[in-house]
C-alpha cells in the first residue's frame, strides 16, 4: 500500500469472505470491534452472522473498505431508525491498515453517505476510552463526545469508559466548509 491509497467503499463480495472472517475472528482488537466478550468465532457462525445483517437492509448499510482492490475492513450504519434519521457507525480494519489513513477516510465517506444518500440528520457511535487513535479520527471528522458510560467495558483486565460520540448533519456541514 502507499502512504496514501485509494479508499473505496464497495459492497461485499465473496472475494472478500476470507480477509473479513480473519478480522472478524481477531482477538488481539476485539474490544475496539465489538462491545461483547471476546470468543473464537467460526467461519460458520461469522457467515451466520453476515446472512442476519444482510437481512436487514433497512437498519443496516455496510460497505468493504477497499484499498487498490484488497478488502481491508468494513464500515457500517447500524441500527438506522428512519423515524428519528440516526444511525450508529462502526468501523473494523485489518491490522497492515491502520495507522496508514485508511480508516479516516472511510469514516469521512461513510460520513459523507449518511447525510448525503441515507438522509440521515444524526450519526454516532462508541470507543474504548484507551482507542485513542480512533478517537482523533472521529474527532477530526467532525465529531463531538457526548458522553462517557464509565468504567463500562472489560478490556483486557480492567473496566474501561466507553465514549459516546455524536455528528449532526447541521455541524457536518459547518465542518466540510471550514476545511
Amino acid at each position: 500500500m502507499s502512504p496514501h491509497p485509494a479508499i473505496t467503499l464497495r459492497a461485499r463480495t465473496e472475494a472478500d469472505y476470507d480477509a473479513l472472517y480473519a478480522l472478524a475472528a481477531e482477538l488481539d482488537s476485539w474490544e475496539q470491534r465489538s462491545p461483547l466478550r471476546p470468543a473464537a468465532m467460526t467461519r460458520k457462525g461469522w457467515e451466520a452472522r453476515v446472512a442476519e445483517y444482510d437481512a436487514d437492509p433497512n437498519g443496516n448499510l455496510g460497505f468493504v473498505i477497499d484499498v487498490e482492490g484488497e478488502a481491508v475492513g468494513t464500515v457500517s450504519l447500524f441500527d438506522i431508525d428512519g423515524f428519528t434519521g440516526t444511525a450508529e457507525v462502526g468501523i473494523a480494519l485489518i491490522p497492515s491498515a491502520r495507522g496508514r489513513g485508511v480508516g479516516s477516510e472511510a469514516i469521512a465517506q461513510i460520513v459523507e453517505f449518511a447525510f448525503v444518500r441515507a438522509n440521515l440528520r444524526r450519526v454516532h457511535l462508541e470507543a474504548i476510552a484507551s482507542n485513542t487513535a480512533a478517537l482523533r479520527i472521529y474527532e477530526k471528522a467532525g465529531f463531538v463526545i457526548e458522553g462517557r458510560q464509565r468504567k463500562h467495558a472489560w478490556v483486557r483486565g480492567q473496566y474501561e469508559d466507553i465514549v459516546r460520540m455524536g455528528l449532526l448533519r447541521s455541524e457536518w456541514l459547518e465542518h466540510r466548509s471550514t476545511d
